[in-house]
């Protein structure tokens, strides 16, 4: 006899069903998905707390960046203010050069004939009272007035004649382009 054996198979065969394919997805690639979604989440976690590391020293370096603004805004006061100081002051140098320059012209106009008694300054106005001893002199202090650049307006306001002392009294207002009166320092 041979040795021979023969199997006999007593469950017919099964294809596999919907729910034991499904069964089978979910049991090895679902797995992996899941896995792959905590790593996910895991790394979002770990990257927000570095992310918060960096607001807290961002937070800090602005405080430090603060407070040495606040150390050095006293010094930034005074050097604006000196930078006003040295504006006003070379303002007030040409102010005064040109009104210098104009008492000069008006000093250097007078005759003998003329004798200025008073020079009355205000911001755009100069009030020139003056004795003249003739009509000839004063129209010739009169156009020289005229004739200066800085000087816009000339106004004749009183004539007076002194029979005593043989001269005429008189106040001239000219209006000048610029305002003379220089403005206080800060």
């Amino acid at each position: 006899m041979t040795n021979s054996k023969s199997f006999i198979n007593l469950f017919r065969s099964r294809k596999k069903g919907f729910f034991d394919q499904f069964m089978k997805w979910a049991l090895t690639i679902g797995r992996l998905v899941v896995i792959l979604t905590e790593a996910i989440a895991l790394g979002a976690f770990i990257y927000r707390f570095s992310l918060d590391r960096q607001l807290i020293d961002l937070n800090d370096q602005i405080t430090q960046k603060q407070a040495i603004i606040k150390l050095f805004a006293a010094n930034e006061n005074n050097f604006r203010n000196f930078q006003n100081r040295l504006t006003s002051s070379s303002t007030l140098t040409k102010t005064a050069q040109k009104t210098v320059s104009l008492f000069n012209t008006i000093a250097n106009s007078n005759q003998q004939d003329v004798v200025i008694t008073n020079i009355f300054l205000s911001e755009n106005q100069i009030k020139i009272d003056a004795n003249v001893s003739s009509v000839q002199a004063l129209t010739t202090f009169i156009n020289a007035l005229k004739a200066n650049p800085n000087i816009i307006s000339v106004s004749l306001d009183k004539i007076e004649n002194k029979i005593t002392s043989a001269t005429i009294a008189v106040s001239i207002t000219t209006t000048t382009k610029q305002a003379i009166k220089p403005t206080p320092i800060p």
